[in-house]
């Protein structure tokens, strides 16, 4: 089975290693993914993400540059085995000549400063995929709030996408980029809808009806997702795919697979794909680190899937994605 996962946060996990004076690589390290376990699970491509915690640093241009250099030095160290790609063409390329792809994107469009120049040249550095927010307010729009004082957040229904976002939205059309929706408010998710006209992802969410934690989609959001043609990956934090009472938290692949088939049941199966969220999660799932996507795909076909419905999910459904937005 091949597999194409839309997030990671692995890259990240690299720099705060090396800033912290530790040796780490990208072909083989102790996060959830490296590249000698995405050949051995049989990878199609990884899109990788820079990602920036905009509560955390003044410097988010500086610190996304610091991160791109990590990415294009260890894509130039491992060529052998993956290479960067701007394109479902170069995809299908690579694939023929048995390697792996990158796809690199940014997670916190505040980045960008608000600046189109910076938006555009993000794009000529290779970047396919702007996460709009995370977990803060920046220039593009609002995130869903995530609140300790409030079990699984609060949606923000009320503030969506500013007047420069949908500027920002139009160009990142224009240009061929991919709009990400995870992490945006609902109410940034219906001014998406309102404001544009492609396909757009929501690379790492899950259902809110199986887990009612905000970063996840509601039914409406689903639906009106796949009506356009998108594609949300499911995301493997425990967090986000599982509560039970007197048990917390619960990160399985049956939760995993729950979401999948009542997300196929309410929006068709070419609505699901993958987004793990490796290196961006804790590690207390069963779905640990990237070595076990094969086992991944074996449940799905146990849970009733057919042998084509588990590969779409795995893989054709983002790739049709890619093709049609790439």
């Amino acid at each position: 089975m091949k597999f194409i996962d839309m997030h990671c946060d692995t890259i990240a996990r690299i720099g705060d290693f090396r800033k912290q004076g530790k040796n780490c690589s990208l072909n083989s390290n102790p996060l959830q993914l490296d590249i000698v376990r995405m050949k051995e699970a049989g990878y199609l491509m990884q899109t990788f993400a820079l990602f920036i915690d905009k509560g955390n640093t003044k410097h988010l241009l500086e610190d996304s540059m610091y991160l791109l250099d990590i990415f294009y030095t260890e894509m130039e160290k491992n060529s052998e085995w993956i290479r960067p790609v701007t394109s479902a063409k170069q995809l299908l390329i690579n694939e023929k000549e048995g390697k792996m792809s990158a796809l690199l994107a940014v997670e916190e469009g505040g980045v960008c400063l608000g600046r189109m120049d910076l938006l555009r040249n993000f794009y000529r550095l290779g970047v396919r995929l702007l996460t709009l927010t995370w977990n803060y307010e920046n220039e593009i729009g609002f995130p869903n709030k995530v609140m300790e004082n409030i079990p699984f957040g609060k949606p923000e229904t009320e503030h969506g996408i500013k007047e420069t976002g949908i500027y920002f939205l139009e160009e990142m059309e224009r240009l061929g980029m991919i709009i990400d929706v995870s992490h945006l408010g609902d109410a940034g998710f219906y001014d998406v809808c309102r404001y544009t006209k492609k396909p757009f992802l929501a690379s790492h969410s899950n259902s809110r009806t199986i887990c009612p934690h905000v970063r996840n989609m509601t039914d409406e959001m689903i639906r009106m997702l796949a009506e356009r043609g998108g594609v949300m990956g499911i995301n493997f934090a425990s967090g986000f795919t599982e509560y039970q009472e007197g048990r917390g938290e619960v990160g399985t692949i049956d939760g995993l697979i729950r979401h999948m088939k009542y997300i196929v049941n309410l929006a068709g199966i070419e609505a699901v794909g993958l987004g793990t969220d490796f290196d961006g999660i804790e590690r207390n799932i069963e779905m640990d680190d990237c070595s076990m996507m094969p086992i991944l795909a074996e449940r799905m076909k146990k849970a009733g899937f057919s042998e084509e419905e588990v590969e779409k999910i795995c893989y054709k459904n983002m790739l049709r994605f890619i093709q049609e937005v790439l």
